[in-house]
């Protein structure tokens, strides 16, 4: 007997026949035989009318309230789903994470997962019931509801299916798998089968939407096989339609590119003549960590006679504002040593292969060469290039390093 968790998003679930839908495809794994747990985020753009509704009233708001206010959307899709799984004569139950309970700490907007307990969910399955589960949402140790950040229900179903140890998690959304890049930008782009939860950890973090990049971390970490697939096509995750997470010794063919992503949701920050002395970076960098600002890639320049330095940096376009006051606040930092820019982005070349093979990096450096495109920042790991460039460049950057590394879809 195969153990599954059906995950269901919010476009899989945007109103009650979207609802049906979604519980056909239960159904039919049911009838295979399997053991199914159902995880639902909610309804798409509830989350949103929710999150607008605590900005109605304030827009500084106590976030313990803030995560009682928007687990709400889940509870609703769970119900209904639960209803529309009993209407086709399934034994369903729905269930908050305070019910199950998925413990997490009490980082309010943004909680990790600390643990699962499980029994009272391996009891249904004793009783041949699906337990329908509300994603994105857990209990703190004090009692009060979380929830885990934008896309958690991701994590959600990947944290359950590692707690019940499941055979594999199905993550059901609008797009039928992942694809060597952005398929609106790149129309020849293709479908990856099976991918490395290393490079689908490096895409999720450099811009590909198409898992929470939390959801991505703990699949490797307890060793979930993930699918992505579409729940507007008629196949189910049993199927095997979609593309494959799994760990890079499962992969016997390794692609040297497996995927090209952008990420437009950057900054770039310059500090202009900043003593080069020892702890001046760790001033810089700590003022920024003690506001929750993630820093990206970092570049140093120390100037001819070695006293000075220029230091740049990206951080998320959101926190451009936020970042700029607390450097403002360093001894030695004036307005003027500041610049700035949000017209950014971007892109990086992913993939396992670069481990055995040379040459990726200068075949991405001359071919942004050729088309004119200028870099910026240039960050490396061992399966991932990164570049900043301006964003009016994204799309000409993007199609010819697809074309590049030889990952257009050719036709038969």
């Amino acid at each position: 007997m195969t153990r599954i968790v059906m995950k269901f998003g919010g476009t899989s679930v945007a109103d009650p026949e979207k609802i049906e839908k979604a519980a056909d495809k239960v159904v039919r794994e049911v009838e295979k035989g399997n053991q199914i747990a159902v995880v639902v985020s909610a309804m798409s753009g509830i989350t949103n009318k929710l999150v607008d509704y605590c900005s109605d009233i304030t827009p500084i708001y106590d976030a313990r309230e803030y995560d009682t206010v928007v687990a709400s959307g889940e509870q609703v899709t769970a119900g209904l789903m639960a209803i529309a799984l009993q209407k086709r004569g399934i034994s369903a139950r729905s269930w908050l994470g305070w019910q199950i309970p998925i413990i997490c700490d009490d980082i309010h907007g943004k909680a990790r997962i600390e643990e699962i307990k499980s029994e009272e969910i391996e009891k249904r399955f004793s009783d041949n019931e699906v337990a329908v589960i509300a994603g994105f949402q857990g209990v703190s140790l004090r009692n009060r509801i979380t929830t885990l950040g934008r896309g958690g229900s991701d994590t959600s179903a990947v944290a359950l299916a590692a707690a019940i140890k499941a055979d594999r998690c199905d993550i059901y959304t609008d797009v039928n798998g992942v694809y060597t890049t952005d398929p609106r930008i790149v129309p020849q782009a293709k479908k990856l089968k099976i991918i490395s939860y290393e490079e689908m950890l490096e895409m999720a973090s450099s811009g590909a939407k198409v898992l929470q990049t939390r959801s991505v971390e703990m699949a490797m970490k307890n060793n979930v096989n993930v699918q992505v697939l579409s729940s507007f096509e008629n196949e189910i995750g049993s199927d095997l339609p979609g593309t494959i997470l799994t760990k890079e010794g499962d992969i016997v063919e390794k692609y040297v590119v497996n995927g090209i992503t952008c990420s437009k949701d950057e900054a770039k920050i310059t500090i202009l003549n900043v003593p080069d002395r020892p702890g001046i970076a760790s001033d810089i960098f700590s003022a920024l960590s003690d506001d929750v600002i993630n820093v990206d890639m970092i570049i140093q320049n120390i100037s001819k006679d070695g006293t000075k330095t220029d230091m740049t940096f990206t951080i998320p376009r959101s926190d451009l504002h936020r970042a700029k006051e607390s450097l403002l606040k360093l001894k030695g930092i004036k307005e003027e040593n500041i610049i700035s820019s949000d017209k950014i982005v971007k892109i990086s070349v992913v993939g396992i292969g670069m481990k055995s093979h040379t040459g990726v990096a200068k075949a991405m450096f001359k071919t942004l060469a050729e088309k004119s495109i200028n870099i910026q920042a240039i960050s490396t790991s061992e399966i991932k290039i990164s570049v900043i460039i301006d964003e009016d460049y994204t799309e000409l950057a993007i199609r010819a390093l697809h074309s590049e590394y030889g990952l257009d879809e050719t036709s038969s």
